[in-house]
């Protein structure tokens, strides 16, 4: 074999070790595919998701669907034959790791902060769907999560409503970080909180802070919460995290208190966050989730305003857009299209259309 052939041979095998490396080397990118629904009208293991205590239900063979995107998790470094399969899929999507997960967030840290979304989410969807039907509901602070292995795991739950914390009438977010980080070091804080409802009990503890990141903390995270005239609670998996099933868990709600159908029996699925004025805001994955709600079989579909651009360029097949600005607006625009499926509800504009309107 002469030197040339051996140089030869010598670059192909380097070239392939090059491509092999490019090819499968973790990039910093992560990936969105449809994921499922579910029908928050219905059962999770048996048991109604709205559960409610203290007010009539009625219970109809509507269906009302929060979708979901399947997300690759914090950490996963996927190869560029993954990502190159992936973009190709007009029903999936590639997004630069930096903009979906921060810098450093672990799986169990994401997980927490899905959770604390889905319990703050599911607080104020109840608080808007009462006050559509005259209820009144007062904000208050409560515990939204809890940490494993702090010194409050065991003593706090998810949901206690924070009255007093070392003596300090509870007012703010404000007064609790006040309290835990003013207090003498090594020595334990009375907490005083109202834990299990509208009839819920006093619950009075003490909890020794530890040192955290250079600070005072007990190992809870706090936030707006509110007591209600009645009992209402999201039952599904602690699986599914985030905010954007707040429009549909506030409809669901609204549906389950009263009478007849709102969906005509029909299935409705939609996304958005929610304030608690009702304001609908945007989520991430809007395609992915029109897909999934067009293969369960939606024939109605809620995209918060801020979604409309991404949303004209999914693939919904026969199920219309609806474009939905509040809570209200979107159950008027159910009932609307419950009485003519082709009535003119809503929709999404493009930037182009919006501008020649004006």
């Amino acid at each position: 074999m002469t030197q040339r052939t051996t140089a030869g041979l010598v670059a192909v095998l380097l070239l392939g070790a090059l491509v092999a490396w490019t090819v499968f080397k973790p990039m910093p990118y992560v990936t969105y595919e449809p994921g499922q629904t579910l029908n928050v009208l219905g059962e999770n293991d048996g048991k109604e998701i709205i559960q409610v205590s203290g007010a009539e239900t009625f219970r109809d063979g509507g269906e009302l669907r929060m979708t979901t995107v399947l997300v690759s998790t914090p950490g996963a470094r996927l190869d560029l034959f993954t990502l190159m399969t992936d973009w190709m899929n007009p029903e999936k999507a590639v997004y630069p790791y930096d903009s979906v997960y921060a810098p450093d967030t672990t799986p169990e840290e994401d997980r927490e902060e899905g959770q604390v979304d889905m319990v703050t989410s599911q607080d104020a969807a109840t608080a808007v769907a009462l006050r559509e039907l005259g209820y009144e509901v007062t904000p208050v602070i409560e515990v939204t999560a809890v940490t494993p292995d702090t010194p409050a795991d065991g003593e706090l739950e998810v949901r206690d409503i924070l009255l007093e914390v070392g003596g300090i009438p509870i007012k703010s977010a404000e007064d609790v970080a006040k309290a835990v980080s003013e207090a003498p070091k090594g020595k334990p804080i009375p907490f005083k909180v109202k834990r299990g409802g509208k009839d819920g009990k006093i619950v009075e503890t003490e909890i020794t802070p530890t040192n955290i990141d250079g600070a005072q903390r007990v190992g809870i995270r706090i936030g707006i919460g509110y007591e209600f005239p009645i009992d209402v609670t999201v039952n599904i998996s602690d699986a599914i995290g985030g905010p954007s099933a707040g429009l549909l868990f506030s409809l669901a709600i609204y549906d389950t208190l009263t009478p007849g159908s709102l969906t005509g029996d029909q299935i409705v699925a939609g996304t958005g966050t929610i304030d608690e004025k009702g304001r609908v805001g945007p989520i991430g994955g809007i395609q992915q989730k029109i897909v999934g709600a067009r293969d369960d079989g939606a024939e109605l579909f809620l995209v918060p305003p801020d979604n409309c651009e991404d949303a004209l360029g999914a693939r919904n097949g026969d199920m219309r857009l609806v474009k939905a600005v509040t809570m209200h607006a979107a159950a008027q625009a159910i009932e609307k299209w419950v009485k003519d499926p082709d009535a003119k509800l809503p929709t999404c504009a493009s930037t182009t259309e919006r501008k020649a309107a004006g």
